[in-house]
């Protein structure tokens, strides 16, 4: 029998700029040493094995942040150290976070081990990409679309889209440019305006003005019309892969509520525990994680075993994003009690819901509103 897939996500925390949009748990890259975090983070990854069932890695995730600021012989020790511990499968996902800049070190990140690049783009716009904070400039991110594919391993791209004043003619040249680059998956996010983050305090001085929800939801729909007659058919809401093959594993792992570890400063796991899940953040703070990591091998902050029903309502809000769906014997199993069948009844009756045997998904007209669907269904 094949063992159940286990993820292994990799937090580094540092960035040579934040940008404005930007809420993870990231730090301003000043330079000095790092070797502490690096020390701490393989630590953490050894605690996990001794506490936990030992069984191979699938897939490994370094994400951030920007992880492609490590030096590739780090990222190879953390591998190791991956390795060491649980074993990394022969036909692993590795993926690395990469900023188009940082270009110049790809070939000797593949040669570390990395066997996907998932490229923060975000925009191939020199205006666009400037108003984003990004360092570089949409000839950049083709150089870097360009030297990641020359390295032979699976190519990602992250763009962000529904920005202020952004047309449909203006985002579908950008994609349309995207799409024809050398890559077999895009990430293509809405864009957000997160609490406290510069884009936030702009908003609220009317500084910048996020295009209507109308006009999103027309972008959405567009995009996702035009990704899929370009062979690149939507799996989720927001990705998009040429082939079953090209899709996100380690990503997969969250939208199936499987398994995963999370080390680093401010990353989140969820392991297994009977038959819900043990949910576990690290600390955010970058010397309260290393001090934790010396003190108790792991670096979390928190620990929570999930109830039955609150594991449930996890696996539904985050299954939903899929366009396979969700088992809804899984749901109502962990639920203890079915899903209200005039509320689903009625999600059904408003085109937004489908049921195939087992399965609950969205119609392409219910991806727009998946968090309020899953509100009413764990209601």
């Amino acid at each position: 029998m094949t063992a159940p897939a286990l993820g292994l996500y990799v937090h580094w925390p540092y960035c040579a700029a934040i940008c404005p949009y930007c809420d993870f748990n990231v730090r301003r890259d000043r330079g000095g040493d790092h070797a502490a975090l690096i020390a701490a983070i393989e630590t953490d990854i050894l605690a996990h094995a001794d506490m936990f069932e030992r069984r191979p890695v699938s897939s490994l995730f370094f994400g951030g942040g920007t992880p492609s600021r490590l030096a590739p012989a780090d990222v190879a020790r953390l591998i190791a150290a991956a390795d060491r511990a649980f074993g990394v499968s022969a036909d692993a996902e590795i993926t690395l976070e990469a900023n188009p800049e940082d270009c110049a070190t790809f070939a000797a990140m593949a040669a570390a081990g990395v066997n996907r690049f998932s490229l923060g783009v975000q925009a191939l716009d020199d205006a666009a990409l400037r108003r984003l904070g990004r360092a570089h400039d949409a000839a950049g991110a083709h150089r870097a679309m360009a030297a990641a594919a020359r390295t032979g391993t699976r190519v990602s791209i992250d763009l962000i889209y529904a920005r202020e004043g952004q047309t449909w003619a203006d985002w579908a040249r950008e994609l349309r440019a995207a799409l024809a680059a050398p890559v077999t998956h895009v990430s293509l996010y809405e864009l957000t305006i997160e609490p406290r983050t510069p884009y936030a305090r702009a908003a609220a001085r009317g500084r910048y003005a996020p295009l209507s929800p109308d006009d999103a939801a027309t972008l959405f729909a567009r995009t996702h019309a035009l990704c899929e007659s370009a062979g690149f058919p939507a799996y989720e809401i927001s990705n998009f892969a040429r082939t079953p093959a090209d899709r996100a594993r380690h990503n997969l792992l969250y939208w199936r509520s499987e398994t995963w570890i999370g080390v680093g400063p401010g990353a989140h796991g969820r392991l297994p525990c009977g038959d819900t899940r043990l949910a576990t953040a690290a600390h955010r703070d970058i010397a309260a994680y290393i001090a934790a990591t010396a003190e108790n091998g792991v670096g979390w902050s928190s620990s929570e075993t999930l109830p039955r029903a609150a594991f449930a309502d996890e696996m539904l809000l985050m299954g939903l994003r899929l366009r396979e769906g969700v088992s809804r014997v899984a749901v109502e199993t962990l639920r203890g009690a079915p899903l209200d069948p005039t509320r689903l009844g009625a999600l059904v009756d408003e085109g937004i819901v489908d049921l195939a045997g087992d399965r609950l998904a969205l119609t392409e007209q219910g991806l727009l509103v998946a968090d309020r669907v899953a509100a009413e269904l764990s209601a």
